[in-house]
């Protein structure tokens, strides 16, 4: 299966061993090259100086992930702790787990729901599968 894998770039080293883990099983994943050099520390996700927002629109982010989701069959969102809140999935990761709910691809959540934050329902509303932690369970 053709699997983007997607998740917060803070997690970058975690997101490599989710993508090398699917290639382990047969799958396809999908990522943005650059996840690669960031988890080896080759480069910061975001420049000293530099606005965050700015580094998503100059490299077109939002549009390249909703296209790499797009071109497959599912995604896998890695949701970890982040800011004290167990399993959480930000701005970004909400978007594309809605670019794959409209476009009708699989999406498979790592960890549970994070239910801390005020989305959980929209969250709820268009995850297929919950993992727990275990990929052999896409299927």
């Amino acid at each position: 299966m053709k699997i983007t894998v997607c998740g917060g770039i803070k997690f970058a080293d975690k997101l490599v061993e989710i993508y090398r883990e699917l290639e382990r099983l047969g799958h396809q994943p999908q990522m943005h090259e650059k996840m690669f050099a960031i988890a080896k520390g080759e480069i910061n996700e975001v420049p000293d100086g530099v606005e965050h927002a700015d580094v998503k629109r100059k490299n077109n982010y939002i549009k390249f992930w909703h296209d790499l989701i797009v071109s497959g069959d599912a995604i896998v969102v890695c949701n970890f702790d982040k800011n004290g809140i167990k399993n959480y999935i930000g701005g970004n990761t909400l978007m594309e787990i809605g670019f794959a709910h409209v476009n009708d691809k699989k999406i498979f959540l790592l960890n549970p729901i994070p239910e801390e934050v005020s989305y959980a329902d929209e969250i709820k509303a268009m995850v297929d599968f919950v993992l727990n932690g275990d990929l052999s369970k896409i299927k």
